[in-house]
């Protein structure tokens, strides 16, 4: 049950869906109390054009209701990508490498900038997370300098540095130089968030886990 949760395969918990199904419930009692006073006033034809407004709230409600399932899953939209704080783009990214079949560790810290993930071949990823205005990821300065030199049960560790603006070519250069080492800028990130697996947006460098 907690892999299923985790992959976001499990649904929606019911402290998720509670306020919108409550919603809904004295929503619909309450329509059908307005509907049975216009039926009874002005007859079935008002009453079914009555109907028209409660099916468009009903629609919102139950479109609604799938968003927090569908974020578990690991599928944002860009503007959903847009409004999260660093600590959430985190969470987002893990989800993310959850759908594409890798085995995330939570960062020691809620606040790091840091992600580990495994996939079934024991193959090491491990992801940093590069704000705004940051310098780059040798630098003094930067958050995600700190990067684990051990070796996997199958080759070196890879290395994603994920940003949501754009880099540079020094970035480029500097990414090239460590070597195993990719970067996921601001279109890349969106069109993961939008379910394009990891191994496409690497041009296969990332191997794609093996699905059981």
């Amino acid at each position: 049950m907690r892999e299923l949760r985790a992959s976001g395969r499990y649904g929606p918990r019911l402290r998720e869906v509670l306020p919108a199904l409550v919603a809904l419930l004295a929503l619909s009692g309450a329509g059908l109390a307005g509907l049975a006073l216009v039926c009874r006033a002005f007859g079935w034809p008002a009453g079914a054009l009555a109907l028209a407004p409660l099916a468009v709230v009903g629609a919102l409600l139950r479109r609604r209701s799938r968003r927090p399932a569908r974020l578990r899953a690991g599928h944002y939209t860009a503007q959903e990508l847009a409004e999260l704080d660093m600590p959430a783009l985190v969470l987002a990214v893990a989800r993310m490498l959850r759908r594409d079949g890798w085995r995330v560790s939570s960062p020691a810290r809620h606040d790091a900038l840091h992600l580990a993930a495994r996939d079934d071949r024991g193959r090491l990823l491990d992801v940093a997370f590069r704000p705004v205005a940051e310098p780059l990821p040798d630098e003094e300065a930067c958050s995600c300098r700190a990067r684990p030199r051990s070796r996997g049960r199958n080759g070196p560790p890879l290395r994603l540095v994920v940003h949501r603006g754009t880099f540079t070519h020094r970035d480029e250069v500097w990414a090239a130089r460590e070597g195993h080492t990719y970067l996921i800028d601001g279109p890349r990130l969106r069109l993961w968030a939008c379910g394009t697996p990891l191994a496409q947006l690497v041009a296969g460098a990332v191997p794609a886990p093996r699905r059981a």
